[in-house]
């Protein structure tokens, strides 16, 4: 995986494709489910929940909710707001999961999953009033392509909201490894860089929030969860080959080091797709 696409420039085809199975493939594996819990993202389900409220959630909203993982961000939009989510991810064992989960709780159509990617997505044009992507903008190999993705299918009017890992400028470094290990975050960027993209793919009133310390809680219990899953390792009461733990204890001791220096952070950030109107007016 490599770690500094935006600094190196574009990744290939066969790289950028070898960078979304590779973290597919990282969120179905049974330690990042003990590591992360039930939220894959820092800040959880208050988290999501002010995403909605920034993107102005009701029970009328469309809602596409771009690598949804295993379900559990889309189907709290719908609980809590009422809207009808459609989540999209590239990991076919993520979306049964999250089919079987919505299922399970009575959501069938409000809420869908599909398979499909975030950087060409499987909708049609302005048929969403709302998007939502948590902790996964970063790990895309081509955020333009994303970002114009995200324009396409909103309509206009609509409400983008991105939570992700934020870096400070200059040379991934030491980080490579860190945000590997922390949650396949490979290519994060300063939030300036998040922003800019979205306001290259037509959005506007971009806004930034600053959540450093719902990163810092998580890494701090990913160390407690990596200290209990090794000593349950060590009595033989579980079997998770090919993790270097030694490893993992380190990175997660630097990572900590790394957001208090805030080298490393967490950041809501929005926008809307400009009126129609407005759109036309600023037409040359």
């Amino acid at each position: 995986m490599r770690p500094d696409a935006e600094a190196t420039g574009p990744l290939d085809a066969r790289e950028a494709a070898q960078v979304k199975q590779c973290c597919a493939r990282l969120y179905e594996s049974e330690i990042v489910t003990r590591l992360l819990g039930d939220s894959f993202h820092p800040g959880g389900a208050a988290l999501t929940e002010r995403l909605g409220r920034v993107l102005a959630l009701t029970p009328n909203s469309r809602v596409l909710d771009a690598a949804s993982g295993k379900g559990t961000s889309a189907i709290l939009l719908a609980q809590r707001f009422g809207c009808s989510v459609v989540g999209v991810d590239l990991s076919h064992h993520n979306v049964a999961h999250a089919r079987s989960e919505a299922d399970r709780l009575g959501l069938t159509g409000r809420v869908t999953f599909k398979v499909g990617d975030a950087e060409r997505l499987p909708f049609d044009d302005a048929s969403a009033d709302a998007i939502i992507c948590e902790c996964a903008f970063c790990t895309f190999p081509d955020k333009r392509a994303a970002a114009d993705e995200f324009a396409r299918v909103l309509r206009p009017g609509g409400r983008v909201g991105l939570s992700d890992l934020t870096r400070a400028p200059g040379p991934a470094g030491e980080f490579a490894d860190l945000m590997a290990w922390v949650a396949c975050l490979a290519d994060a960027c300063p939030a300036d860089s998040y922003s800019a993209r979205l306001g290259d793919a037509g959005f506007i009133d971009v806004s930034v929030e600053n959540h450093d310390s719902v990163l810092l809680e998580m890494i701090r219990k990913i160390g407690s969860r990596l200290f209990a899953v090794d000593v349950l390792r060590g009595l033989n009461k579980i079997e998770l080959d090919g993790i270097d733990f030694d490893a993992a204890k380190r990175m997660t001791r630097q990572a900590l080091v790394a957001v208090e220096e805030h080298r490393l952070g967490y950041a809501v950030v929005w926008a809307s797709k400009p009126e129609l109107s407005a759109a036309r007016a600023n037409t040359p």
